[in-house]
Order: structure tokens, then sequence, then C-alpha cells
């Protein structure tokens, strides 16, 4: 169950917390393929399960962006902020791609927000380190250090 944060406050006091860890979620070949159409991202070792078979990782695996893209899917399984008037994505300051995401495991996503700065005019710019892991890994498949802004 998710964690609720009340507003900015909210967020300063947790800032050095691990938030927790969303649900897991299946990676299919047909989410695998629907985001290739998307992006225009179609190589072999993503949508050719056949081809992939003699391939580095034995099958297809999840592009590295569309594991990135599941954090708003994921994150709100962990928390969610209530008491601001809004947020906005506002970008990443490191990603690494650290092992591959196999089509058929199991994903998840662990959060801890790790600083929050004030904005001028009732804002905060939060940061925010998501590891996704799949199941049964001993390695993350991605850490990435996100940034989100709230305002009251």
């Amino acid at each position: 169950m998710a964690i609720e944060v009340n507003g900015i406050a909210g967020l300063k006091e947790l800032v050095g917390t691990h938030l927790g860890y969303s649900e897991w979620m299946e990676i299919t070949q047909e989410r695998v393929n629907t985001f290739a159409d998307a992006t225009g991202d179609h190589q072999w070792i993503h949508i050719d399960p056949e081809r992939a078979k003699d391939g580095p990782f034995g099958g297809t695996i999840a592009h590295g962006y569309l594991t990135l893209s599941l954090g708003p899917a994921l994150m709100p399984t962990i928390a969610t902020v209530t008491g601001v008037r809004m947020g906005v994505n506002y970008g990443m300051d490191k990603v690494r791609f650290v092992s591959p995401v196999p089509v058929g495991a199991n994903l998840r996503l662990g959060a801890e927000l790790t600083k929050v700065d004030d904005l001028p005019g009732n804002g905060a710019q939060v940061y925010m380190t998501f590891t996704f892991e799949c199941e049964g890994s001993e390695k993350p498949s991605c850490v990435a250090e996100i940034i989100f802004r709230y305002y009251e």
C-alpha cells in the first residue's frame, strides 16, 4: 500500500528515506513491441524472439528506456504526494542501465527520497533515486536519479 506524503513539508521530513517498493510488473513481449512501435526502436534484440534466442541474452529484452518509462506507473504504488497544487517531472541527473530486463521477467521499482530544494513561489525540487530490479536478479536493471517539481 502506498504511503501518502502531505505537501512539501512532508517530503522534507522524508529526505534520506527509502520509501519502499512497488508491486511486481511482468514485462511482456506485447509491452516491448508496443514500446518499439511508439519509439521506432525495432532492434531485433527487443522484438524478434526467434533471432534473440541466439543473441547475448538468450531471448528478447526490454528497451532500457521502456524500463525507465515505467517509473510513473510504478511510483504511485509506493508513494503519492497530496496537498500540492501540481507536480511535474523535471528531469534526470544520471541514468544507468546496469543489467537487462528479459521479456517475461517481473520488474519492480524501489524509491529513495534523497534531497529537497526550495524553489521560489512555494515550490520544491525533489530528488529521488529510482532502482528498478528484476525478481531473482543479483544486480539492478536500472538506477536513475530522478527530479520532480512540486508546487503548493
